[in-house]
């Protein structure tokens, strides 16, 4: 399974999630490639934020190797699964796959793929430093949710109709 995360700039949530998915991949043995992006590219090349750097630390993750980049068009044949953290990152990802004649990659935002009946974004902390914290523990919990749902058979990409079966 090859999985992208994407955000607004690629330093603070995307970069959290895609560091959280690493860790629980290799801890639960699964040989997943999990990328992230942001939808803009003003970051382009930087790194994660410092507070999400602290806060993934704090949980024993690095994510120092990561670098921001800008999701392209061939990420959408690339990957399996992109996991946009909000609506607005969603509706950037949307009108990215309109280029794309027969994307294969299944586009989903991540709390509602982790959690059906809810329908939230992840909140974007970058103006608000007690944010991290509480985005950390939303991604962790949503990242180990699809696992489950994963080994238990629920979670499988479609790229026939670019979207999953639940």
């Amino acid at each position: 399974m090859k999985i992208l995360m994407v955000c607004l700039g690629n330093i603070c949530r995307s970069p959290l999630a895609e560091g959280i998915m690493k860790a629980k991949a290799k801890t639960h043995a699964l040989n997943w490639e999990v990328d992230s992006a942001g939808t803009g590219y003003w970051h382009v090349g930087e790194l994660p934020d410092p507070r999400s750097i602290a806060v993934a630390r704090q949980h024993g993750i690095d994510i120092t190797d990561q670098r921001a980049r800008q999701i392209k068009p061939a990420d959408l044949d690339r990957f399996d699964l992109v996991l946009a953290m909000d609506q607005s990152n969603y509706r950037d990802i949307l009108r990215l796959q309109q280029q794309d004649e027969a994307p294969k990659a299944g586009i989903h935002m991540i709390l509602p793929l982790a959690y059906p009946s809810q329908i939230q974004d992840v909140p974007d902390p970058y103006w608000d430093d007690n944010g991290f914290k509480k985005v950390f523990d939303m991604l962790d919990d949503a990242c180990e949710q699809i696992i489950r749902r994963w080994k238990a058979g629920g979670l499988h990409p479609t790229p026939a109709d670019h979207s999953l079966q639940l």
